[in-house]
């Protein structure tokens, strides 16, 4: 399965939404991710794909879409 798949299936467990049409929407702005909510989806994704999301990659404008995060992630596996 690939990152994004696997990305929609996590929001959609975690957050009860399915995104898959919104890839480049503010998933903020569109009330899906909070403060707390993306706490809950760092702690998953470190998890699920073995990667450590420094501080410093957590700012609402680099991971507030889908396509986003997935290129955050892909950035994170090959350092």
């Amino acid at each position: 399965m690939d990152i994004k798949t696997e990305l929609l299936e996590i929001i959609d467990d975690l957050f009860m939404e399915d995104v898959s049409e919104m890839l480049d929407e503010d998933l903020y702005d569109a009330g899906i991710l909070d403060s707390l909510g993306t706490v809950e989806l760092i702690v998953v994704l470190e998890d699920r794909f073995d990667i450590i999301v420094p501080v410093s990659e957590l700012g609402r404008e680099d991971w507030n879409t889908v396509n986003k995060i997935v290129a955050g992630i892909e950035g994170l596996r090959h350092e």
